[in-house]
């Protein structure tokens, strides 16, 4: 399950920065992304909701701190 999370994460963040290069983990940050921006993040979040048929809470999207937190998230829903 969280392997799949992972590769579909992935397919989602390469999408959304157009850079297939991009490979994210658990410890990934906005930091080690050039350019994951406040937009960029509201883009990006909106792509994983529709990826994965969740939806986030504006208190999760503020707290996540790494994509780690965003696959427990999702795998709790999933």
């Amino acid at each position: 399950m969280a392997q799949n999370i992972n590769e579909r994460l992935n397919e989602v963040f390469q999408n959304v920065f157009d850079d297939e290069d991009i490979t994210v983990d658990r410890d990934t940050t906005a930091d080690d992304i050039e350019d994951w921006d406040s937009l960029e993040h509201i883009r990006l979040i909106a792509a994983v909701e529709r990826e994965f048929g969740v939806k986030f809470t504006m208190k999760e999207v503020s707290a996540m701190k790494n994509v780690g937190e965003m696959m427990d998230i999702i795998a709790e829903r999933a």
